[in-house]
Formats: structure tokens, sequence, C-alpha cells
């Protein structure tokens, strides 16, 4: 059995043979090489249990704001729909890329992002990095070579949607980080 983040990635499935490798500084002080590469057929596992320890804190101050009425309406078990979200993208192949961030050959981050072609708009769909890794620049690197992609895939313009309260603000400033102009917007939900 694999810790959460380990990873074998010997088996096929690879969707491109682009990768990377960054330096990042670990706050100890230490570099350490980060490795960013395609999501192969074994990870969807990995990635599951990584992104259920990151996103925590974002579904328990979804819970705080909408309050107990209609935050089940929306999640009743967001365990359960985060689970299939992450499944589906790493099996869609074409339609959703899908980065995997890796340090020591432990899966500490994931990115999946889809290109509309027709309107030449790359989207972030989906960003986790694993708490224990959170703000050592694993979602700007991220970030930084999806955008790259999309530009060598032709993409005039990317887009990503993220929450605005205090459990997203580690994602706000990878995005902003990473060149993102962001567009306050507001979401309002009435309990009836």
């Amino acid at each position: 059995m694999q810790r959460v983040g380990q990873h074998n990635h010997e088996s096929g499935g690879i969707r491109s043979a682009k990768e990377t490798t960054a330096r990042i500084e670990r706050l100890e002080g230490g570099m350490m090489d980060l490795r960013i590469r395609p999501v192969c057929d074994n990870d969807a596992e990995d990635l599951v249990q990584l992104s259920l320890l990151a996103w925590v804190p974002i579904f328990d101050s979804f819970e705080r704001i909408l309050g107990l009425n209609i935050y089940p309406l929306i999640w009743p078990d967001w365990r359960i729909s985060q689970r299939a979200a992450i499944e589906t993208v790493c099996k869609e192949g074409e339609k959703t890329r899908v980065l995997v961030a890796e340090l020591e050959g432990m899966v500490v981050g994931f990115l999946a992002y889809e290109l509309n072609i027709k309107d030449k708009i790359g989207e972030v769909q989906l960003l986790a990095v694993h708490p224990e890794y959170q703000n050592l620049g694993i979602g700007t690197e991220l970030n930084n070579f999806a955008l790259n992609e999309m530009r060598a895939s032709g993409m005039k313009m990317a887009r990503v949607e993220t929450g605005g309260d205090p459990s997203h603000a580690p994602a706000r400033r990878s995005y902003e980080k990473a060149g993102y102009t962001g567009l306050p917007l507001v979401r309002y939900f009435k309990d009836l």
C-alpha cells in the first residue's frame, strides 16, 4: 500500500511526453527538485487522497459561510463528489489534461485544465497541493507549466474561477503569481 502522495510512475497512459523539473526551496531552507509531468493511469487514487486533504479547509469554510440549511443542499457529501470529479478528469484523455507535481517521488500536487479550441481559451478546472507542501510555489509552478502548454496549443487566453473566501487565499495567490488578473464576482444563496 502506498502512502498518500507516493507514486510509482512506471505505468503507461501518459498523455504527453512533456515534463519539466523546477527547483523549489523548502521551508527548512534546502532546495528540492519539483517534477511536473502528465498524469499516469494509476495516479487517480493519489490525486483523490491529496485533494481530499487539501480541500477540507475549503469545504469547512463553505459550510460556515452558507450555514447548515444551504450547505448540505449543494454538497450533501463533498468527498464523494470530489472523488468522482477527480476520477473523471484523470480518465478524460484529451478533453482534460492533468499535470502532476512530484517531490522526491511523492505526488504533492496536481492541476487539471481544458482547452476550448474554438474560442482559443484554456481553463483551469482543478488545482490542489498537499497541505504539507503548500506555500512552496508548487501551485505557481503547476500554473506556469499549464499556461505554457496552453500557449503551445494555440490558446489566446486562460481563465480560472476560485473562491473569494479566506480558505481560497492560497489559490488566489498562486493564480496571481502566474499572472492572472482577478475580476471580483459574487454568487448569492438564499435559504427558502
